[in-house]
């Protein structure tokens, strides 16, 4: 599953502004693009240009605004085209499958509870991969969750250097998501 959300490079770029999707697109180790923010009016132009340089457009669907935070707003991103999105919420998640669109479903890990949490909703409503919150997670948690759970983890936040990705992905990371732009020249 790894491959079809990510086309088989191990870095995603987080963009935030619309400004930031140029690069990205024209990066040749970024394939998949995680638009954290944003306005609906211009993903149909972000869009084309991600599909135009072969590229996914993954779009966390609570962090843009004009967009219900229901099914219709899953819906909606269907009929533009979105292919996978990312969310926290797990109605959205069931809403996404039904609508046979690809998700990720973000977790954020700040102790051993949220880790319970986060294991039990993941295994009740069965997204393609989660991605966990920070990266920096100790391995004893990537681990545990791909036992759980036997899905693709992503995971993004609080990487700075080259060394931090390679921790993370040698903790069992299937992919890792950054903002850093010199994070993104690195091969995997």
């Amino acid at each position: 599953m790894i491959s079809k959300i990510m086309f088989n490079k191990k870095i995603g770029a987080a963009i935030r502004r619309v400004e930031d999707l140029e690069e990205a697109v024209r990066h040749p180790n970024v394939n998949g693009i995680f638009l954290l923010g944003g306005d609906i009016n211009l993903l149909p132009t972000m869009l084309k240009k991600t599909r135009e340089a072969d590229k996914r457009l993954l779009v966390h669907i609570d962090l843009i605004e004009g967009i219900g935070k229901d099914r219709a707003g899953v819906c909606l991103l269907k009929r533009m085209g979105v292919s996978c999105i990312i969310t926290t919420k797990s109605s959205l998640v069931r809403s996404a499958l039904d609508e046979g669109v690809m998700v990720i479903q973000r977790l954020f890990m700040v102790d051993s509870e949220s880790l319970k949490t986060g294991i039990k909703v993941a295994v009740n409503v069965r997204p393609d991969a989660v991605e966990i919150l920070p990266a920096t997670v100790p391995k004893y948690v990537v681990e545990d969750l791909k036992k759980a759970l036997a899905l693709p983890v992503l995971a993004g936040g609080l990487l700075k250097s080259e060394a931090d990705v390679r921790e993370a992905l040698g903790k069992g990371i299937d992919a890792v998501t950054t903002s850093r732009r010199h994070l993104w020249k690195m091969e995997y």
